[in-house]
């Protein structure tokens, strides 16, 4: 076993004992620790890395993110990573706000390890946080990507119009909430408002052309209607792609439409 710093990315090389991934925890900009994860594609030599964002209480760990890295690994190169406040990383959550410098420093991690093309694929929260990042992260950046794909990603934020939204809603704002949050969910919650409120998703996509933008969305999500989609598919250029019984987020993305997404960004 080998470990060695790369900037602000301490990497450590597993390769020799285990067939698993390469981890590094990486340091945002504000200094908070995030663990990642590299897969190397499975078909060989890639010149393209897949980024993957997970949902509010997910992590790189969780067996539907799994599954996804499994499947685009198959296409290209992947790296996961788990939110600040979930997973294996330092912090807590704001939900959406600046876990924007999370996934920057893992798109400049994935830079690092010699990927020419670096792509984002986020779900729900991670929808919004790629959105964000796409707007925030252009010209000759590291932290930039090539192409980008939100699945069921809010339009707007403080939505409370579906059962599953007031439900978390309570667990972000309330503190019986954010303690169910850490014990129940494993998701560490900043108790902080938003201050400034952050772009909104909507608000970020008119900004991210000309970096090719895909949003995916089910048409049974219990979380938001598809007026989000249609909303943020009509902010900007984009592809819009509604699907027929899909629910919500990694959970419900299944091998078929995974390899879809990644056959886009293959050409994208």
């Amino acid at each position: 076993m080998s470990s060695g710093a790369e900037g602000r990315f301490h990497t450590v090389d597993v390769s020799s004992i285990t067939r698993g991934p390469r981890r590094a925890t990486l340091r945002t900009s504000d200094g908070v620790s995030v663990e990642a994860f590299h897969d190397p594609c499975t078909a060989g030599p890639a010149r393209t890395a897949v980024v993957v964002a997970h949902g509010f209480t997910g992590s790189a760990a969780r067996p539907a993110l799994r599954r996804a890295a499994g499947v685009f690994a198959q296409y290209a190169g992947v790296v996961t990573f788990s939110f600040r406040g979930h997973g294996g990383s330092g912090g807590r959550s704001t939900v959406g706000d600046r876990e924007v410098l999370d996934l920057a420093a893992a798109v400049e991690w994935a830079r690092s390890l010699g990927y020419a093309r670096v792509v984002t694929v986020g779900f729900s929260m991670g929808g919004s946080v790629v959105l964000r990042h796409a707007a925030m992260h252009k010209g000759l950046t590291e932290a930039r990507t090539d192409a980008v794909v939100s699945v069921s990603a809010p339009a707007r934020w403080y939505y409370r119009g579906t059962a599953p939204m007031r439900r978390l809603h309570w667990l972000v704002t309330r503190p019986a909430g954010r303690l169910v949050g850490r014990l129940g969910f494993a998701t560490r919650i900043d108790s902080q408002e938003w201050c400034p409120v952050p772009l909104s998703p909507v608000e970020a996509v008119p900004l991210i052309a000309p970096t090719p933008l895909l949003i995916v969305h089910g048409d049974r999500d219990p979380y938001f209607p598809l007026d989000h989609p249609r909303m943020l598919a009509a902010a900007g250029p984009a592809q819009l792609w509604l699907e027929e019984g899909m629910g919500h987020a990694e959970n419900a993305a299944d091998a078929v439409l995974l390899r879809r997404i990644a056959q886009w960004l293959s050409v994208a």
